[in-house]
């Protein structure tokens, strides 16, 4: 039997009922469905992530949900904070913000306006040439900022000389080395 046990801080709320997870915190809720082969249990300040087998495709997978639920503990007591930066060299590229749409005009001459749908939970705010986007949700702060660079990205040109993009800069308060 292999076992893996996350413990609960204070201000945090878990409750775990028939394969599904929920957890509440001051910045907000998240649930996930756990696997069949996993047994979640509750005891006091603590879960308790287990398999019955030995197997390394069981144990990976305690593992893999045992971060997971680390992340959501995480998110709900601190958001997930990416920033990105607006890059442009010739053409002046214009972003708006409005509720869940991130709209990219003249991305390298282009008239076409691209609309960016970021996942419901995650907000962005503009401020100056930096995109700032927060979610208690880990997977889905990635998701919306992998949604806006590509959204921007280079294709069937040199990428040494067209440098314009939206790109990240900074995850959870730490610099993205370039």
């Amino acid at each position: 039997m292999y076992t893996r046990i996350i413990k609960i801080p204070e201000g945090v709320e878990v409750n775990v009922s028939r394969g599904k997870i929920e957890v509440k915190g001051p910045k907000g809720q998240l649930a996930r469905v756990c696997p069949l082969i996993l047994e979640m249990k509750k005891e006091g300040i603590e879960i308790t992530i287990s398999t019955k087998s030995e197997k390394a495709k069981e144990k990976a997978l305690v593992g893999a949900f045992a971060a997971h639920m680390q992340n959501m503990i995480n998110g709900v007591q601190e958001l997930y904070v990416y920033k990105l930066k607006i890059c442009y060299v010739h053409f002046p590229m214009s972003v708006k913000v409005s509720g869940q749409d991130v709209s990219i005009t003249n991305f390298l001459g282009e008239k076409k306006t691209k609309i960016v749908k970021l996942p419901s939970g995650v907000t962005a705010k503009l401020a100056g040439e930096i995109i700032t986007v927060e979610s208690s949700d880990k997977e889905l702060a990635g998701q919306a900022v992998t949604r806006i660079e590509q959204a921007t990205r280079v294709r069937k040109k040199d990428k040494r000389v067209f440098l314009d993009g939206i790109y990240l800069i900074e995850r959870d308060g730490k610099p993205i080395a370039t």
